[in-house]
């Protein structure tokens, strides 16, 4: 990938819905050119798919946010395993630095919410926590 497909995929991640002729205005490249590049990018796995992300989806949790753990010893794949059948959990990264695990949560209510981070706090192995409530999303996906 060269700089002129980073920045098609970058205003393709600003307005996945732009036509041909308007990425190639934004980017001054012709349609054909971005059309070409546009399937390359496809071809070689660069760009996976496209989404749309709908209200529903935003609303589908109003109580988001992400609890960052640290786990004791080698059980962060005990943990794992455990955190993704929780139904509250949406996602659970594995990352570096001072915290071993960053998981995704959402509920309908505070007090769900809460429910699951007790739950988590609980398991055999976690030692700390750190959790941050997102509380407006201006750009997803």
């Amino acid at each position: 990938m060269d700089k002129t497909d980073h920045r098609l995929i970058s205003a393709l991640r600003h307005d996945a819905r732009a036509s041909l002729s308007d990425l190639a205005l934004t980017l001054n490249l012709s349609r054909t050119t971005v059309r070409a590049r546009l399937a390359k990018l496809q071809d070689s796995g660069e760009i996976v798919g496209f989404t749309v992300v709908t209200r529903a989806d935003v609303t589908r949790d109003p109580v988001r946010g992400m609890m960052m753990i640290g786990i004791e010893g080698r059980g962060t794949e005990r943990i794992t395993r455990q955190l993704g059948s929780m139904p509250q959990v949406r996602a659970v990264h594995s990352t570096n630095g001072r915290w071993d695990v960053i998981v995704e949560i959402g509920s309908e209510t505070l007090e769900d919410f809460d429910a699951a981070l007790t739950r988590i706090r609980r398991l055999d192995g976690v030692v700390a926590s750190e959790t941050s409530l997102f509380l407006k999303t201006r750009k997803s996906g």
